[in-house]
């Protein structure tokens, strides 16, 4: 099982962004779901997480911008972020509990920028 993210990029501050993580591989089913992000120079933290019952959390830096969802159909978990400020800038990384397994996807730069 691999978990890929992708969606990031360059965005100028009030931007928005989408977020796609996928799970490939011999998957029976996704568990509690997540998306982490790290500066340079900074601690990765949480960000957003979701479970299988779509029960949501955030960081406080994020609520009310960004937006966690899941599409078990296609093993994805996607993270939509708006209203986007510089100190969002960072690589995102999803993790997930793929059948009782942890795992972290490869990660993708977000950059907020002028």
């Amino acid at each position: 099982v691999q978990l890929q993210a992708f969606g990031g990029g360059l965005v100028q501050p009030g931007g928005s962004l989408r977020l796609s993580c996928v799970a490939y591989g011999r998957i029976y089913r996704l568990n509690y779901m997540s998306w982490y992000r790290q500066a340079p120079g900074k601690q990765r933290e949480l960000v957003a997480s979701i479970t299988p019952g779509n029960t949501t959390d955030y960081v406080d830096s994020v609520k009310g911008r960004f937006t966690v969802s899941r599409d078990d159909a296609k093993n994805m978990v996607f993270l939509q972020m708006n209203s986007l400020k510089p100190e969002d800038t960072a690589v995102y990384y999803c993790r997930g509990n793929v059948d009782g397994t942890e795992y972290w996807g490869i990660g993708t730069q977000v950059t907020v920028s002028s």
